[in-house]
């Protein structure tokens, strides 16, 4: 994404490809930034609109690793830094690349080098990428946002959980196969938990043996809101904390899911 874009454009793109964030280059194809949803939002609640330049919104001050770098090395970066998912890869300051925590998560025999990781980029118009044309994302309906909407007109309620006593492994395949970020974890109904990347990421990438059960590694205490929030109040939440998937819950049950994705 070019920094001269709109971020209309940019949003357009993140949404048509389940993207989170976009790497932002100049016209020599130079890394200059990075643009996430969390950017988008947070520009949207300081009083911006889409009609911003992402020059103006996005983050200059980016985290990159070079094509020699050791998985295990991005990996702890990633860690590190608790809000990034996407590590532009770069060669002599050009962009050659990004790498992703789903990326990381992969099994060994799939993964490979690091450099076999590093997905590349083209500099080819979405039309004629094949690898990009797979990722597009059918349309979803959804209802005009205002921030008194309630949080049960947009929310996903056909959620996909796992139970606290499912094998991580089951957590990894879910992750990759829908191409999530978390899962809430529920115990007979009731949300006791959150499993992220981030909580699966560590031991998977330096070769240890790590907990075996989803209930060792998740978050206990998850942020939520009541089923009764609305959208502004979720989008405060999300932009203050930088949360990726906030459940919704009726007492303790969970009734349904917030992503970054449904906020904007």
């Amino acid at each position: 994404m070019r920094g001269d874009a709109t971020v209309a454009v940019a949003l357009e793109r993140l949404r048509r490809f389940g993207f989170s964030a976009l790497p932002v280059v100049n016209a020599r194809h130079r890394l200059v930034g990075v643009l996430s949803l969390l950017d988008v939002l947070r520009h949207r609640e300081s009083g911006g609109d889409d009609s911003a330049l992402v020059e103006q919104v996005m983050n200059p001050d980016v985290l990159t690793m070079p094509p020699t770098a050791s998985p295990s090395v991005v990996a702890q970066r990633m860690r590190a830094h608790g809000e990034l998912r996407v590590m532009p890869v770069v060669e002599r300051g050009t962009l050659v690349g990004v790498v992703t925590r789903s990326d990381l998560l992969r099994p060994p025999r799939r993964r490979g080098r690091f450099d076999a990781l590093v997905r590349r980029v083209t500099g080819r118009d979405d039309a004629d990428d094949e690898v990009l044309l797979a990722l597009t994302r059918p349309g979803r309906e959804r209802p005009a946002l205002t921030a008194a909407t309630p949080v049960r007109e947009l929310m996903t309620t056909d959620v996909v959980t796992v139970a606290p006593g499912d094998a991580v492994e089951l957590a990894v395949e879910l992750l990759l196969a829908r191409r999530f970020t978390a899962l809430p974890v529920v115990d007979g109904g009731r949300l006791v938990g959150v499993v992220s990347e981030a909580d699966l990421l560590g031991d998977r990438i330096a070769g240890r043996r790590g907990p075996r059960t989803v209930g060792a590694v998740m978050t206990r205490t998850p942020v939520t809101v009541p089923v009764d929030a609305t959208v502004g109040e979720v989008v405060a939440l999300v932009a203050e904390q930088g949360l990726r998937m906030v459940p919704v819950v009726d007492g303790q049950a969970l009734v349904g899911v917030l992503s970054r994705g449904d906020l904007v």
